[in-house]
């Protein structure tokens, strides 16, 4: 029940409540990115059936393995899942999210990269769209990614 109170009142009046329990939930690191087009259109994909959360749309991005910088697993993921040539040099930090999901908290960097070699191509089955920024609400995402939309609305 505090963790909800904690949600909907302002800081000050939170601050007069008792602390939280500590979570005791594994940290997964997962790096996400804004591509964005020469017409300004953001590239999203849904994540297909038998993945968990299918159906939903996401940033393209990934989880970074051990001894991997966000950025190198950016690098990785996108030649992966779409095909497609970018750099560590190529990708900007313009945001994050934090979320606690049932089993896990995921934090997970936000860039925006504006270079790359290639063509995006679903390689894992997702369906990708280039969307224009003040559209991406129209699109259904898991909880992690939505506080990256307003900060993409500031950013790009």
């Amino acid at each position: 029940m505090v963790k909800f109170i904690q949600k909907i009142l302002p800081c000050h009046e939170a601050l007069d409540l008792p602390p939280p329990e500590k979570p005791e939930l594994p940290i997964v690191l997962v790096s996400a990115v804004c591509l964005l087009d020469k017409d300004s259109r953001i590239l999203i994909a849904q994540r297909p059936e038998g993945k968990s959360m299918a159906g939903l749309w996401e940033f393209p991005g990934g989880k970074v393995d051990a001894g991997e910088t966000p950025e190198y697993a950016l690098m990785r993921e996108l030649e992966e899942e779409l095909g497609i040539t970018a750099r560590p040099c190529c990708f900007s930090p313009i945001g994050f999210a934090s979320h606690a999901y049932d089993d896990f908290h995921l934090l997970m960097p936000l860039f925006v990269c504006r270079v790359w070699k290639g063509t995006p191509e679903p390689k894992e089955g997702q369906v990708l769209k280039w969307v224009r920024k003040e559209n991406l609400m129209d699109y259904p995402m898991p909880e992690a990614d939505i506080p990256l939309v307003s900060q993409i609305m500031s950013a790009v």
